[in-house]
């Protein structure tokens, strides 16, 4: 496989609300998002293909941003499922990430229904307005959709696997017990509990008994949103459940870590747990039958 090749940004330099300009899909940060920070890693496109596609789901043409290698085929799938900024510029790079490693990247635009995410200027004002409307069935489906994208574009049927990064982190719990194609999740600091709603009738703690696959938790010691009694009841409802894909699923918790540490583009960022939860990530990708 090849080594990833990133690389920072030219020190000191930042993104702020004023310099956010929205052109294609994972080309721009979103502006809920801003400032990002100089020590966001930056991705190239030297031996890829890369960029946005539309794929069809239900009678809807979703975007999507795809990274793969340049005329690779049968490659292993990995599907990208963002935070709630959807898929900008963070996301692409790590479709990008995954490319320079042979997988065929794919990070749909799961919000698009409802709204562009990138252009709300703040993190409340995008959970009311738009996160809050996203039905968990559309999500499915979509990702559905996404799979069979991938699998006419160059995927292997037989390597799939999904992670997801907060928001993201809960639905990759959520699919690992919907299709019996994946192979291996891995959730970065999903949320594990919550009341039900509607849109939301069940969450990862509901689903332990119906996992298809083992997942891999990458959580924060200090996260408080997901806080630790969350992470333990999770950790016992799989211990004790009669399915082997749960008790074979593993939690990693980085004592000093707060939410969203993978993420390089913001100040919560912790390079040092970042890059050992990237490295147990592609491990568990590999020991699942995925690379």
């Amino acid at each position: 496989m090849l080594k990833p090749e990133v690389e920072s940004l030219v020190p000191g330099q930042a993104f702020s609300r004023r310099t956010f300009v929205k052109t294609a899909l994972g080309s721009a940060f979103a502006a809920a998002a801003l400032p990002v920070t100089a020590q966001a890693i930056k991705t190239d496109f030297n031996g890829l293909t890369a960029g946005e596609v539309t794929i069809a789901s239900a009678g809807f043409d979703m975007p999507a941003y795809r990274a793969q290698p340049e005329g690779g085929s049968k490659l292993p799938v990995v599907l990208v499922v963002s935070e709630i900024f959807g898929v900008h510029e963070y996301i692409a790079d790590i479709c990008r990430r995954f490319a320079k490693l042979g997988y065929l990247a794919i990070a749909p635009e799961l919000f698009a229904r409802q709204g562009d995410p990138s252009s709300f200027g703040t993190i409340q004002e995008l959970q009311a307005k738009l996160i809050s409307k996203v039905p968990d069935a559309q999500v499915m489906g979509d990702l559905d959709a996404t799979v069979a994208w991938a699998m006419v574009h160059g995927g292997d049927p037989k390597r799939l696997a999904i992670t997801g990064f907060c928001w993201g982190g809960r639905i990759s719990w959520l699919y690992a017990a919907r299709n019996k194609q994946l192979k291996a999740a891995v959730a970065w600091y999903g949320q594990l509990v919550g009341e039900p709603n509607p849109l939301k009738p069940r969450n990862p703690v509901d689903l332990v008994d119906q996992l298809d696959v083992p997942v891999l938790g990458l959580y924060g010691g200090k996260d408080t949103g997901i806080t630790q009694p969350q992470v333990e009841k999770m950790k016992a409802e799989l211990a004790a459940s009669p399915n082997p894909n749960a008790r074979a699923s593993v939690f990693v918790v980085y004592p000093d870590a707060g939410h969203a540490f993978h993420a390089d583009y913001r100040p919560s960022y912790r390079e040092a747990d970042a890059t050992d939860g990237w490295k147990r990530c592609l491990a568990w990708f590999q020991q699942h039958g995925v690379a």
